[in-house]
């Protein structure tokens, strides 16, 4: 005899679940937060900008979810540890975790970056990473690890090779997080495509009057760019009961375009 089938409502319902997202005052990291939220989480809004992730956080309660904020330096491990400390503080328990902070305004050859831009490129976008694994799966006892990669860790980026070289690396710490922490924790990641985030047009020197532009140049099959709500909504299914059979993989969200 067969269980019942969950409804569609159960199976992306995260009603009980407390997240830490890092990077959540803006950008993805928002869209992500809200998502969150949005499907019944409680969530933990971290960012070093006080004013913008007490702003999300707020916004959050103000549509009937809970949320709170926490500045954090994800380049600072003992920030980390608090921040971890005061969600379960706050939350009783911490179940799901999502490394998004990251990105780099450095856009030029690697023969003309500095030590110090490939540095600083690799404490934020790899090394915050997996100190952020560390941290979350010491104060999990069951739960989800999402790291935010990109389209630029699969491919050859002109002009971002440090970045690319970094979210190969999310890529590969991805893989081996899952099987080091499983069955207890899941850990899979997102690839975004394009989405013009304040950061992305920084560092690809564009005014959001471009945007129309570019989106025509990228030729994406399904006829847009990214949306912070879309990569929020592949992190809701990552981290929900329908996604229970899934460790490991990293999501391509893209619209379909290749990476450049």
């Amino acid at each position: 005899m067969h269980d019942a089938t969950p409804s569609p409502a159960a199976l992306f319902d995260l009603t009980g679940q407390v997240a830490v997202v890092t990077g959540g005052g803006r950008g993805i990291g928002e869209g992500i937060a809200r998502a969150l939220a949005a499907a019944g989480a409680g969530v933990v809004v971290a960012a070093r900008r006080t004013h913008e992730i007490e702003a999300v956080a707020a916004d959050i309660r103000s549509e009937g979810g809970r949320a709170i904020a926490v500045a954090t330096d994800v380049t600072d491990d003992d920030a980390l540890e608090r921040l971890a400390a005061a969600t379960v503080e706050h939350f009783g328990h911490l179940s799901i975790w999502v490394n998004n902070a990251g990105g780099s305004p450095a856009r030029r050859p690697m023969s003309e970056l500095s030590r110090q831009e490939w540095d600083d490129c690799m404490t934020l976008n790899l090394t915050a990473v997996w100190r952020g694994i560390v941290v979350a799966a010491r104060y999990m006892t069951t739960g989800c690890i999402v790291n935010v990669s990109s389209g630029a860790g699969t491919g050859p980026v002109p002009g971002s090779g440090h970045y690319g070289a970094a979210k190969a690396a999310v890529n590969s710490l991805t893989m081996t997080a899952s099987a080091e922490l499983a069955p207890r924790i899941r850990v899979n990641g997102i690839a975004p495509g394009l989405v013009p985030t304040e950061i992305v047009r920084t560092a690809l020197g564009i005014t959001p009057e471009q945007i129309p532009e570019i989106e025509r140049q990228w030729n994406i099959p399904l006829g847009r760019l990214g949306t912070p709500l879309d990569m929020g909504a592949a992190v809701v299914f990552l981290c929900s009961p329908g996604a229970s059979w899934i460790t490991g993989e990293t999501l391509r969200v893209g619209g379909g375009a290749k990476p450049r």
